[in-house]
Parts: C-alpha cells; sequence; structure tokens
C-alpha cells in the first residue's frame, strides 16, 4: 500500500501487482488530477479508512465489473415506465444535485456516506471541465433518480447512482447506455459485482483483461463533448 502525498501526488502502484481486493494506496486528499491518472490506470476511490477518517482508500478490484452496452438488459417494470414516460430525462441539467443526491441517500448495510463535501467539489470541478457528466430523472419538476460518473476516450467510468421513486435511475442508466451506444463507448465500468447491476446485464471479467480493454478505450481519441448537445 502507497502513501500519495504531495512529494509523489499521481503515482499509483501498478493494479496488475495487487490482490484480488485491490487495495492500492491511500491518501489525504482526492484532486481532480489524482482522479483522472487514477481512472485512466483503472483505479478508483472507494471509501476512507476505518481507523483513520483522514484517508482515502484507493482500489483496483479483481475481477471488475463491466457493462457491454450492447449486453444491457431492460426489465418489464423499466420497459412499462420508459412507455409510460413516466420520468423527464436530464443530462447534466444539475450535476451538483445529482451527487449530493447520492451522497445524501441512505443505503441497506451502510450507516454514513462515502461521497463527502471534498469528494463533491471535485466532481464538480470535473463535470465543468466536460469529464464528469449526470443523467437525472424527474418528475413533476423534482430530481427522483440520477447517476454521475466520467467519461475518458471511449469509456464511461460510472460512479454511484440513487433513486427516490421506483425505476428512476434505471431510466437513468438506460439513457446512460443509449448515449454510450451514440458515442461507441466501448463498456461502462461499474467497478464492482452487486446483483442488481448483474441483472442488468453487467458481468465480472479478469483484472488483467480489463486493464488491457482500459488502454485500449482510452486510446480513442475522442475530445470532451457536449453532452447536452449530442445526446
Amino acid at each position: 500500500m502507497r502513501l500519495l502525498d504531495e512529494s509523489n501526488p499521481l503515482s499509483f502502484p501498478n493494479p496488475r501487482e495487487s490482490d484480488a481486493q485491490g487495495f492500492l494506496a491511500v491518501s489525504r486528499t482526492l484532486g481532480t488530477e489524482r482522479l483522472i491518472e487514477a481512472y485512466r490506470s483503472g483505479i478508483f476511490p472507494w471509501m476512507k479508512m476505518d481507523f483513520d477518517p483522514h484517508f482515502w482508500c484507493w482500489f483496483s478490484p479483481d475481477p471488475r465489473m463491466l457493462l457491454f452496452p450492447e449486453e444491457f438488459k431492460i426489465s418489464r417494470s423499466l420497459n412499462k415506465a420508459i412507455r409510460e414516460e413516466r420520468f423527464e430525462i436530464k443530462v447534466d441539467h444539475d450535476f451538483r444535485a445529482t451527487i449530493e443526491s447520492c451522497a445524501s441517500i441512505k443505503r441497506r448495510h451502510e450507516d454514513s456516506t462515502w461521497i463527502e463535501s471534498d469528494m463533491i467539489e471535485d466532481y464538480v470541478q470535473l463535470h465543468q471541465r466536460g469529464i464528469a457528466h449526470s443523467v437525472e430523472a424527474y418528475q413533476d419538476g423534482k430530481l427522483v433518480g440520477g447517476l454521475y460518473g466520467l467519461s475518458m476516450g471511449g469509456l464511461f467510468f460510472g460512479e454511484s447512482m440513487f433513486h427516490r421513486v421506483p425505476e428512476a435511475s434505471k431510466a437513468c442508466l438506460e439513457k446512460l447506455v443509449r448515449i454510450a451506444t451514440k458515442l461507441q463507448f466501448d463498456f461502462i465500468d461499474c467497478q464492482v459485482h452487486n446483483p442488481h447491476l448483474e441483472s442488468i446485464g453487467a458481468r465480472e471479467i479478469e483484472r488483467s483483461r480489463f486493464l488491457d480493454m482500459l488502454e485500449k478505450g482510452l486510446a480513442v481519441d475522442k475530445q470532451p463533448v457536449d453532452w447536452k448537445k449530442e445526446t
């Protein structure tokens, strides 16, 4: 495990040499450049240390959960919600509200959020640079679901999602898949396994294969685009 500090701000260990858990490094801060370097290396920040809440933990687990756009599965309930036009779906309309909602929603088996104020500010800055994006679901003008993540090269790195009414976050994910298809993204990184992701078509692959695919996807020359106009 490596400590990232001012004298060693961006130098992550090689994920290929890590164990299955993929716990690679800790740092006192995140920072936009460190976040960019992390995602480009197949690494993401995930919670703070239990015994020292001043440190962020950085992971690259094996296996890795990926969603390939062509393998996305739409459930009957989601298909019905889409047919009924139950939600107004917007892209990059209110990124801050989306990430703050992800932070505030109570989650099963979690006593507190790991999306803290410093993380929110860093991702908002990435959004302002055209790197981080949000997809949002509204009912009667109220934000009821959403997701956010980062777009780099021909890839999308999903970070978190939330819903206040059934099917809202799934409707956002369906929109994200359509965006990924239009922009010819190779995959959506879902990080770690959970049953919901598996039910919609995501699957685990070996970390070594993921890192190979990551390198290929990042080599695609795609400049940041205005998702509001392109999608």
